[in-house]
C-alpha cells in the first residue's frame, strides 16, 4: 500500500491528532527497543508512511521526547483513578487504584529504562519543572484520597494519613528495588492496611 493510499483511508487528521497517533504507536516500541527503535517501525505500527512522521516531528529525537512526555503524563492514570466506582467496598476501590498506579509506573519504567539501556542520554528540551511534578503528585494523592473519603467515618485515622500509608506501602513492597518482582499481592497489602496483620483476640 502506498502512502497516498494510506492517507486516503485515514483523512481529516489534524497535525496534533497525527502526533498523538504516532506517539501512541511509538510508546510500546520504545519500551521494547529504546532509542534503537526506527521511524520505519513506528510508521508501520501507526499504519502510516514513514514520511508522514516527519510532517509532524522534526526528527526521531523529537518523537522520543514526545514519548517520554506521554509516559510521564499523569492524565491517563488520574482518569482511571477517578473512574473507580465509589459504590464498591473500600478494599476493592484500593485494589483498583493500585492496579492503575502500578500500570502507570510500569509504563514509565519501561520507556525510561529502555531508553537508558540503549544510550539515550538526555533531551534537548528543558526537563519538567518542579512545580509540574508537585502538581502531578498532589493530583494523584487527591484522587486516591477521594476513593477513601466515603468511608472516613469508620476509619481510625484521617483520610490523608491513610492515603499516605497506602501509597507508601504500595511502591516499596518489592524485592530488588522498584523494578524487582512484587512478593506481596496487592490484595494482601490492602487487607493489611485496612485490617492489620494481627488477628483480633477472641
Amino acid at each position: 500500500m502506498t502512502e497516498s493510499e494510506i492517507r486516503r483511508r485515514a483523512p481529516g487528521m489534524s497535525p496534533e491528532q497525527r502526533r498523538e497517533a504516532v506517539v501512541r504507536a511509538a510508546l510500546p516500541l520504545v519500551g521494547e527497543h529504546g532509542a534503537a527503535v526506527t521511524t520505519a517501525q513506528i510508521a508501520r505500527a501507526a499504519g502510516i508512511g514513514e514520511a508522514t512522521i516527519f510532517r509532524v516531528f522534526d526528527d526521531k529525537q523529537a518523537v522520543l521526547e514526545a514519548v517520554v512526555a506521554a509516559a510521564l503524563d499523569p492524565t491517563v492514570v488520574l482518569q482511571e483513578l477517578r473512574s473507580v466506582s465509589l459504590d464498591q467496598p473500600l478494599a476493592v476501590r484500593l485494589v483498583d487504584a493500585a492496579d492503575a498506579l502500578e500500570a502507570h509506573f510500569a509504563r514509565v519504567g519501561s520507556v525510561l529504562g529502555a531508553l537508558h539501556a540503549t544510550g539515550h542520554t538526555g533531551h534537548r528540551r528543558p526537563a519538567p519543572q518542579t512545580g509540574d511534578r508537585e502538581r502531578s503528585v498532589s493530583a494523584t494523592f487527591e484522587a486516591v484520597a477521594e476513593l477513601i473519603e466515603p468511608d472516613k467515618d469508620r476509619l481510625r485515622l484521617p483520610v490523608e494519613t491513610l492515603t499516605n500509608a497506602f501509597l507508601g506501602l504500595l511502591f516499596p513492597a518489592r524485592v530488588g528495588g522498584p523494578s524487582g518482582p512484587r512478593t506481596v499481592a496487592i490484595e494482601d497489602l490492602v487487607d493489611v492496611l485496612l485490617y492489620g496483620a494481627v488477628k483480633p483476640e477472641s
